[in-house]
């Protein structure tokens, strides 16, 4: 037993001795040699440090310098090599739409009050802000908010051409299509997440020749707002052949597909 012992004993030791010259070995061997990868070359551009809102005057501190990959930095970015005083150089300038924090600023989304109030720095040049009144009656019960796109549609009540006593035509038209609207009451923008607003003044975004149109219609009778898909919102509207009024008999009348409805006046 004592001679079994030993061999057992002798053939650990050996085992364990091979194994420590392995491990040795093993260790000693160079570590392999990564490949390093490639620094791309980047540049300095202009993005904002913080979330700047739509209409928030913009300061030296929400912006910052940021490293930007050379190969995708558009030419439409503030960079650092070329305006290295744009950070001050902005400051004061109006946000026109939201900017998210890390995102590069443009001058396209920024613009200049020069002492005019928000309103006037941010409408298009060519446009105009005008507004009236509505209710959550003409103002699709509140779902429409600032940016939506919408119809404007007049409705009114005239005498019966035909000369019938008592019988009066109510007529409906769309005089404005595909209006943006800018503003409810002085809300110009959502506020967390709403998704309907019921107010009592809506600011709409108008080409000179429309703030007529829409004068002379508050004056002439009943404004209502029709909201627009947003799928519809730079499709074509339909043709003047389509818009012309039709007078069937004298007793309906057909505008811009809307049939106006003959009604006995209350007396």
């Amino acid at each position: 037993m004592n001679t079994a012992r030993i061999v057992v004993l002798v053939i650990a030791l050996g085992a364990g001795g091979v194994a420590a010259y392995l491990a040795s070995g093993y260790d000693s061997r160079p570590a392999p040699v990564l490949p390093v990868a490639e620094k791309l070359p980047t540049v300095d551009v202009l993005v904002a440090k913080n979330d700047i809102q739509l209409g928030q005057a913009v300061k030296p501190e929400d912006l910052q310098w940021q490293a930007w990959p050379a190969a995708t930095a558009s030419s439409a970015f503030i960079r650092r090599d070329n305006r290295p005083e744009a950070q001050t150089q902005i400051a004061g300038s109006i946000a026109r739409v939201p900017l998210m924090q890390g995102e590069p600023i443009r001058e396209q989304k920024l613009v200049k009050a020069e002492g005019s109030g928000f309103m006037a720095a941010i409408l298009p040049s060519g446009m105009r802000a005008v507004s009236t009144e509505i209710s959550a009656e003409t103002a699709a019960g509140g779902f429409i908010l600032p940016n939506d796109r919408v119809d404007i549609v007049l409705t009114r009540r005239v005498k019966n051409p035909d000369g019938a006593a008592g019988n009066d035509l109510v007529l409906s038209e769309v005089i404005l299509t595909n209006i943006r609207v800018l503003a409810i009451d002085q809300a110009p923008k959502e506020k967390d997440g709403q998704n309907a607003v019921v107010g009592k003044t809506v600011t709409l975004e108008l080409k000179p020749d429309q703030v007529a149109t829409l004068s002379a219609a508050r004056q002439g009778g009943t404004l209502m707002l029709a909201l627009r898909s947003i799928v519809d919102a730079n499709s074509v509207d339909s043709t003047p052949e389509d818009q012309a009024i039709k007078r069937p008999g004298g007793v309906n009348v057909i505008r811009y597909g809307v049939q106006a409805r003959q009604l006995t006046s209350q007396k």
